[in-house]
């Protein structure tokens, strides 16, 4: 998923970045340090990898849920031994909900902190900036869940462990013109944000192989408010259902407004930008048997999954997100890969994530494939009685 709001998954300009990347360099280790190997990372003690997530700004939920999951997953690694007889300590570092931050703490865990491989982003916005540094460095990154095409594409660095915008999107189409039988669709998405209408574009191709229609096709401006007209245009098209690809601060305001105009929670289905308890928190009533497609839900019938809640619960006293599952899941396939590699250094380390196959996560098992892209399940929420509840399961591979 997802920056004010900035985007979670917008493209930034390739020119203005690639001259930022063209600065990064890795600094030589200060006088008195630990012996470093060929990549400047200490050789002994600690190992050291970077996280940078939005722990600010406005998708700072998304952050804290991701920080809770590698916190747990790199807690557990370290009661087992670590990672070749090495405890791991991961750095976090805020990019408060900002690209252009994303680029100057990716650049600081990697010249500074000397870390082996990087955690982050949630926002592909960020993923591309902070992967961008990542890749010129040479330094293996994970994405928990920047889901947009571009983020890995050309990167031989830059990983992810959830699905893609492509997957995603043909999969909405699939349930809603099979499975819900929905034929005359309506499709209402943030205009200037990437991952909303490249969603809501892949979406609106395979509804058409799918033999459905998009009847009415509404994109709004970042920072509107009021939806009302949009909705009143929507609703005169005569839709069966509404996709709304957004994020979830911008879903409650619609809802509510939807209900306003006497428009029922199952008239909307989502994209995994819906996943926070904010959603529940702001809008459960008015969205009571909405879908949306997400990575996870608390309740998919897997034993990895159930031990990764049971887990998180005990620690953080409440259930965890998509973003929280997905976060654990990239500390422990790094991590996994960490214990496989020839060497702990940053290019062993990549060889070992791009070798990953039938990875058992918390939310499904995960293969890299060529592109650097996980290929696992897809499931399908829906927002029954006050709860986010697993509905169905698409591309299952169970652990």
């Amino acid at each position: 998923m997802v920056a004010a709001m900035s985007t979670r998954r917008s493209l930034l300009c390739g020119l203005a970045l690639a001259a930022l990347a063209a600065g990064c360099s890795k600094s030589s280790a200060p006088s008195g340090a630990p012996a470093a190997g060929a990549s400047g990372a200490p050789a002994t003690g600690e190992i050291l990898v970077g996280a940078y997530f939005s722990l600010s700004g406005e998708e700072t939920q998304f952050g804290k849920d991701s920080q809770e999951g590698i916190v747990l997953a790199t807690d557990q690694l370290n009661s087992d031994g670590g990672v070749k007889g090495r405890k791991v300590k991961v750095l976090f570092e805020d990019t408060k909900s900002m690209p252009q931050e994303a680029t100057n703490k990716v650049r600081q865990l990697i010249d500074r902190n000397k870390v082996v491989a990087l955690l982050g982003e949630v926002a592909s916005s960020r993923s591309l900036a902070g992967g961008l540094i990542a890749n010129a460095a040479k330094v293996p990154m994970i994405t928990p869940s920047s889901t947009n095409v571009e983020v890995t594409r050309g990167r031989d660095f830059v990983f992810r462990v959830c699905f893609t915008d492509d997957a995603q999107g043909a999969a909405a189409a699939e349930f809603v013109t099979e499975k819900l039988k929905k034929k005359k669709i309506g499709l209402l998405y943030l205009a200037q944000d990437t991952y909303s209408s490249g969603l809501a574009k892949t979406f609106s191709e395979a509804v058409k192989k799918h033999g459905g229609e998009i009847v009415v096709e509404k994109g709004y401006q970042k920072g509107e408010k009021n939806f009302r007209t949009h909705l009143d245009q929507l609703m005169a098209a005569k839709p069966e259902i509404v996709f709304v690809p957004n994020y979830y601060s911008d879903m409650v305001p619609i809802a509510q407004q939807a209900k306003e105009k006497n428009i029922p929670g199952s008239m909307f289905l989502g994209g995994d930008g819906w996943d926070s308890e904010d959603l529940l928190k702001g809008a459960a009533t008015e969205l009571e048997g909405a879908y949306f497609t997400n990575h996870y839900a608390p309740d998919v019938p897997w034993e990895n999954s159930k031990k990764f809640v049971a887990a998180y619960q005990a620690r953080w006293k409440r259930e965890p997100s998509s973003l929280a599952a997905q976060a654990y899941d990239a500390a422990k396939l790094l991590f996994d890969a960490m214990g496989r590699a020839k060497a702990i250094e940053p290019v062993a380390i990549r060889d070992a994530v791009a070798e990953t196959r039938g990875f058992s996560g918390a939310t499904g098992t995960i293969s890299i494939d060529k592109d650097r892209n996980a290929d696992k399940p897809l499931v399908v929420v829906q927002i029954k009685g006050g709860k986010f509840v697993y509905h169905a399961t698409v591309n299952e591979k169970r652990p």
